[in-house]
């Protein structure tokens, strides 16, 4: 059995037909949905879609926290919704996602940009007390992704996505490195799904301004999501690039976007492997479409940077990924980012001799 979503609308004007879909799909032939939406952009697609579904109520969702997720859950138990329908960015639909499983109803999302793989995920990342944390959840019974929005959102917001997306390739490697380490099982349908994603997404040659590269990198973020579903953790899409991305931010709050640490992450991983071919595809991916490729590009010194990678592992204490196996001290993990540095280097000025030429 393989769960995924039901529908899938990538397109523009896609939110016009959010009615059609709870009625067709039999989600809901009242309209007694609640409506979770996110500051700004939410809003203004709520006041779009309002008239068109005159059982709804609408819920504001300030914050991507526990607190936030809890509130959601209280109000949906208020009344017999049939379902909630999130608009938003990430952490909308994380707290919608987190609600919706607890409170046992179906949850459509509704991405208005496409900085990383949390739209269609059974994993949604919250805020609480103590920090961060990552909770296993239901996926969305629905996708839909309205182009018109996603080019409005902040350039970063959206290409932030392409370093989630890519960043499967060196979670891919750390997993089949922990099945020869270590016996641990690989699913080869969640590596196929994740795999198949970040391929199409750096061998595109589209960038953000391109509606049809739009298109293929939010379907590489559903098949990312549906590789996790897979596989029953987010091994196809997460290692040591998401270990080095908690411990930034952790150590480091804010220094970037999630998808933009994962790229960097994965960029510094990939050179650990000695990958050389794969390392120049990925940094090409990312200085292409301006995504951070060297620590300093998110603000980070080179000390901060090894700090991260040798906290990185206690992140997650149960994964096993190259920085585990190579298993680093602090001198050596220098000398490792700084050869990194310089190979990111040697990529990027091949690159600019080719395109001189």
């Amino acid at each position: 059995m393989l769960a995924s979503p039901l529908f899938l609308d990538i397109r523009a004007g896609a939110v016009d037909d959010l009615p059609r879909l709870l009625q067709d799909r039999h989600i809901s032939t009242t309209g007694n949905v609640l409506v979770a939406v996110g500051p700004l952009t939410g809003q203004d697609i709520w006041t779009r879609i309002e008239p068109s579904l005159p059982g709804a109520t609408m819920f504001s969702v300030q914050e991507g926290s526990l607190a936030a997720a809890a509130e959601l859950q209280a109000a949906l138990g208020e009344r017999g919704y049939d379902a909630v329908v999130a608009i938003g960015g990430g952490r909308t639909l994380d707290v919608a996602k987190y609600a919706a499983t607890r409170a046992g109803i179906p949850m459509i999302a509704v991405a208005t940009n496409l900085a990383h793989d949390g739209l269609c995920s059974p994993v949604a990342s919250l805020e609480h007390p103590h920090g961060k944390g990552s909770f296993g959840v239901a996926l969305p019974l629905a996708v839909v992704v309205d182009l018109d929005y996603v080019k409005q959102a902040p350039d970063p917001l959206v290409a932030a996505g392409i370093g989630d997306v890519a960043s499967n390739l060196s979670a891919i490697e750390d997993w089949l490195l922990a099945g020869r380490e270590r016996n641990e099982p690989v699913d080869g349908l969640a590596m196929a799904f994740a795999r198949t994603a970040a391929e199409a997404v750096i061998r595109h040659t589209g960038s953000i301004d391109d509606e049809t590269f739009l298109v293929v990198l939010a379907e590489a973020l559903v098949l990312s999501g549906m590789a996790m579903s897979v596989a029953g953790t987010s091994r196809p899409c997460s290692g040591a690039c998401h270990e080095i991305l908690h411990a930034i931010d952790q150590l480091f709050p804010g220094a970037a976007t999630h998808g933009e640490l994962a790229g960097l992450g994965a960029a510094f991983a990939t050179h650990l492997r000695g990958d050389q071919d794969r390392f120049a595809e990925l940094i090409t991916c990312l200085a292409r479409h301006e995504l951070p490729c060297v620590p300093a590009d998110v603000g980070l010194s080179e000390e901060q940077f090894v700090s991260a990678v040798l906290a990185a592992p206690d992140t997650r204490p149960d994964r096993y990924t190259i920085l585990e196996h190579l298993a680093l001290d602090a001198e050596e993990t220098t000398a490792r980012v700084r050869d990194f540095v310089a190979a990111v280097d040697e990529v990027q000025s091949g690159d600019a001799r080719v395109a001189t030429v």
